[in-house]
């Protein structure tokens, strides 16, 4: 499991997800993003390509990346992300963090990666860093039937595409 995470400090430490995940060696935190490795899968909420099953081996190889910071601060933060190669948005999911509960695609950075985890079909590496919250069992819980259909879809369009008959329909 490779997550590297650069970490802003625009949040609450004591309810940083980010900050229990590196205590518990599961992600490494970094202070300058020209540490985060090359080739892995960024997630943004800006990029046009959604994280797809076809990220898989880029995930494997050189891992998740991510921008731990506040979503009232988002846009002015999202200039962090210009100029990397393999950016990747979340379709839609529900939050289940304390935080921003039942507000969709607003997941706390644990979220964020787990998801990506199990959209590339990692899901042993997505229940192992949920498991890590009280609440992040009910996060898989909550968007199960979304994640099966996001980690059987082939490629970035069908998980757009899914996500948009589930918003539709």
């Amino acid at each position: 499991m490779k997550v590297t995470i650069y970490h802003a400090e625009q949040c609450d430490r004591k309810k940083c997800t980010t900050i229990r995940m590196a205590k518990r060696g599961n992600v490494k935190i970094v202070n300058k993003l020209n540490m985060l490795p090359v080739g892995a899968i960024i997630l943004d909420p800006f990029a046009e390509k959604a994280v797809s099953p076809e990220d898989c081996e880029a995930v494997e190889e050189n891992g998740i990346a991510a921008l731990d910071c506040s979503w009232k601060k988002i846009d002015k933060s999202s200039i962090m992300f210009k100029g990397r190669k393999n950016h990747r948005s979340l379709p839609f999911l529900i939050a289940a963090n304390p935080t921003n509960y039942g507000k969709p695609c607003i997941l706390s950075t644990a979220e964020a990666i787990s998801a990506t985890f199990y959209i590339v079909g990692l899901k042993n590496n997505a229940i192992h860093i949920m498991s890590q919250f009280k609440w992040g069992p009910h996060f898989l819980k909550l968007n199960e039937e979304l994640l099966e259909a996001y980690s059987h879809a082939k490629t970035s369009m069908e998980v757009v595409n899914i996500q948009n008959e589930f918003i539709g329909g």
